[in-house]
């Protein structure tokens, strides 16, 4: 098979799709590879790194698509990249469809055989593919949310830690799943006061008995989140519903609960954001203020990091790409439940039921 690594071309994502260790493991299974002349340059990795291990160099993103077989990349295609998909390619990716009618509707036209990081899940409801991304962008929200709570960036000018005498900020972190485990962990670490909210139980007594004893757990529910919000300087969303829009958990109406210069850190964005205010931005203009509260939500969190990033993304991605590359995608999604339930879009029809429903 003949597999294309593009340049992402995102706005502020350094990333590629595939680091030079795993085109060796393709080509060295007989499989072509594709990689975009430069597209390994944000991650650390240089051209010649690539063809050191035979892979093959193409100068620009047209060819890539035209001769690949099967795409991988990080990020879901963007518009000018809508028409360079073709019918039958496989394109294996981040999509987060249910946040983008138009990306929805193009990849249907397109024919392609959509297949989303996202939505691969184990028997035992774990994402491994979202997985090292969502444990890159918690411990990445205290970090921004530390930063964006000093007073020159409109800030709360709360230092996080606290220093003696002076109590600590307090995070709230909503979700806690991978992506909220890892902020609460990383402002315990700061030795912020945390709160950690979640609607399952069984996962908050797991939470509870692994966090120090200055991070408590409590259910979440509107009237826990309205209490909390008025008290605490961070408020990091990581909520997610597996290929779903996540569900307003903050209102409008509940910025002016919120003390001037609160923080809140979106993860969630990918999939429409926990917080009825959020938007997209970018690395390049990351924050925006609504009544006073300062919101960062950046879509591709671990694009600031891309060379941890495509490390870590590699290391669980290629196995999959090893298998549809060997196989082809219809028997390596038949033979790995996992991996068939990433598929989202095949050949003109949404088959994964949480995207369909974003639509109906």
């Amino acid at each position: 098979m003949t597999i294309g690594i593009p340049s992402e071309i995102k706005p502020s994502e350094s990333r590629v799709g595939m680091t030079p260790a795993g085109a060796f493991e393709l080509t060295r299974r007989g499989h072509t590879v594709l990689v975009q002349s430069g597209a390994g340059l944000g991650s650390g990795f240089s051209d010649a790194d690539y063809t050191d291990v035979g892979a093959e160099l193409r100068g620009t993103i047209e060819l890539v698509y035209a001769e690949a077989d099967m795409i991988v990349k990080v990020k879901e295609p963007i518009e000018s990249e809508y028409d360079l998909i073709r019918s039958g390619q496989v394109v294996f990716t981040y999509f987060h469809f249910a946040s983008s009618a138009s990306l929805t509707e193009a990849m249907v036209s397109s024919g392609a055989v959509c297949i989303a990081y996202e939505t691969v899940e184990e028997l035992d409801g774990s994402l491994p593919l979202l997985t090292p991304m969502s444990e890159v962008a918690g411990r990445m929200a205290i970090q921004q949310g530390a930063k964006y709570l000093e007073k020159p960036r409109k800030g709360r000018g709360v230092l996080l830690g606290g220093v003696p005498g002076v109590p600590p900020g307090r995070v709230l972190v909503l979700g806690a799943g991978v992506a909220g485990t890892q902020a609460a962990k990383m402002a315990a670490g700061l030795g912020a006061h945390v709160t950690i909210m979640d609607i399952n139980m069984p996962r908050l007594r797991q939470v509870n008995d692994i966090m120090p004893h200055h991070v408590v757990t409590e259910y979440s529910n509107t009237y826990n989140i309205k209490r909390a919000i008025a008290t605490h300087d961070l408020i990091v969303g990581a909520v997610l519903l597996k290929g779903g829009k996540a569900p307003h958990l903050i209102t409008r109406d509940m910025l002016s609960e919120m003390r001037p210069g609160t923080v809140i850190v979106d993860i969630a964005v990918d999939q429409g954001g926990c917080v009825e205010t959020t938007k997209p931005t970018t690395h390049d203009d990351p924050v925006y203020i609504v009544d006073d509260v300062v919101h960062y939500s950046v879509a591709n969190m671990p694009g600031a990091v891309p060379y941890t990033s495509t490390l870590a993304l590699t290391n669980v991605t290629l196995p999959y790409v090893i298998a549809l590359a060997d196989k082809g995608w219809e028997r390596a999604c038949a033979e790995d439940r996992s991996l068939g339930l990433g598929l989202n879009i095949e050949n003109g029809d949404i088959v994964y039921e949480a995207v369909k429903s974003s639509f109906a």
